[in-house]
This record gives C-alpha cells, structure tokens and sequence, in this order.
C-alpha cells in the first residue's frame, strides 16, 4: 500500500506484543467532505472509497479489525476471531493474536486497554453518553474477568476527542452524571453561561473518562490530549462539521 497512510501511535508504554493506533483523516481515496480516509460505512461516503480505505487500514495495521455497530451503549463484546459481529457494542476485548479490537469515532472519546503482561487488549467508544452508560467499567470488568488479571494491572490510553473549549452542553449532559445543574463550575464541566445569560457549560470528556477508570480500580491512565474540533486537517469532527467521516482506534496482539 502506498506509504502515505499516517496513523498516529499512542503515546503511552505499550507491553511487549501489543500494537495499538488511531487513524487520521489523511491518506485515503475519499472525496470532501469524507476527505480522504474515512472508515466509517454509515455516514454518507460512497462504498468503494470506504472499502479501499478499510483495506488500506488492515495492511497498515497488520491485523484483522472487527468493525462494531456502535450504539452509544455500555455492552462489550468478546472478540474470538475476525468475523463481523451484527449484535450492537461500543467495546470489545480479545487475547486472541491477529484480531484488532475497533471503534470508530469523530469526536467521542477513543480508550484503549491492554493488561500490563500484554496478554489480552480492549477498546471501548466513549461519547458523553457511552461515559454516563457506564461503558468505561464494563470493559474494564469484561478484560479483568476475561484475561485473570485485577483493573490494577490494566492500562489504557484515552485518544484525541472533542476538547473542553469545544464541547459545550446542556444540563441533560450534567443531569446524567448525577451532577447538579445550578450555574456553576465542578468537577469535570466548567459554567459559562451565554450573553442572554442562558445556561452553558463545558464538558472535559478526557476527565470523565479518567474519573470512570479510577473508579473502576484503573490508575494507569495516558491521555493523548488534541481536539478533534480545533485540528480539522488531522481530525474529523461532527461537531464542528456536521457531514463527516469516522477514524478509527485500534488495539491488538501481535
């Protein structure tokens, strides 16, 4: 395949045997606005330019992804070999060698596990939703349970998503997180409210995501940082676009 794929690599201590990456928006066969290498099949892209940028991927990867059918959910599936999989998930976790646990994504937040002795991988689709459904315990639990290993020794890496400065919601957003929606800022949403005065905040998804770890008994915890929204030649994003392609976050033995 041509070399000009880039994908970019987790920055975190990956064990021995384990490969993990997050594709950009660069390297692919697709036209605007799923320019180029969208890998999602649902969001309006013409089939042949999805398919020739999934083969694109699988080379690159090296491995056998297992595309989900995500549903902003909490369920976790349990990958034994690289056949598609109909029923609905927003995670997957496998120690089978050559199968590559996938989500897709264009703002929510991509988490990647592995156990520390590299025996066994995990991937889970985290959007604000996903988050409040409890998605992050339940992989946790399913790869702990699965692989014979305790959450402590489980590390995972939280991938580019929307940012905070862009990731303005509603009290529905607070209400589903058990938090109060009273104007003011706490925990992992900043208040800031419109010129009418209206209600605003701003939700650190990243935060979340690591506050749901370390409740799950997960401490070890690399954030990659960069915002989908404020990175539109590297990133896809909805939010900002609205009709746009999907990345994808990877996760496999090798």
């Amino acid at each position: 395949m041509p070399a000009l794929v880039p994908l970019h690599r987790p920055g975190w201590p990956a064990p021995p045997g384990v490969q993990a990456v997050f594709s950009t928006r660069e390297g692919g066969v697709g036209r605007a606005p799923h320019d180029s290498f969208n890998l999602g099949v649902a969001c309006g892209d013409e089939p042949q330019a999805v398919a020739e940028n999934r083969r694109r991927f699988v080379q690159a990867m090296g491995a056998q992804p297992v595309w989900l059918r995500q549903v902003h959910g909490c369920s976790v599936l349990h990958l034994v070999d690289g056949q598609p999989r109909d029923e609905p998930a927003d995670a997957a976790w496998t120690a089978t060698p050559g199968i590559a646990c996938t989500v897709l994504v264009a703002d929510c937040l991509p988490v990647l596990f592995a156990t520390t002795d590299g025996r066994a991988v995990a991937a889970a689709h985290a959007g604000w939703r996903g988050l409040a459904a409890g998605v992050l315990p339940a992989t946790v639990q399913a790869l702990s349970q699965g692989a014979g290993v305790a959450p402590g020794d489980i590390q995972a890496w939280l991938g580019p998503c929307i940012g905070p400065q862009a990731f303005e919601v509603g009290p529905d957003v607070l209400q589903a997180f058990g938090r109060p929606t009273a104007p003011q800022s706490h925990d992992a949403f900043c208040w800031q409210p419109r010129a009418d005065g209206s209600a605003r905040w701003r939700a650190d998804l990243p935060r979340l995501a690591q506050q749901s770890l370390q409740a799950a008994g997960v401490t070890r915890v690399v954030a990659d940082g960069a915002c989908t929204v404020g990175e539109p030649s590297r990133f896809f994003s909805y939010r900002r676009d609205g009709v746009t392609g999907r990345m994808a976050a990877a996760i496999c033995r090798v």
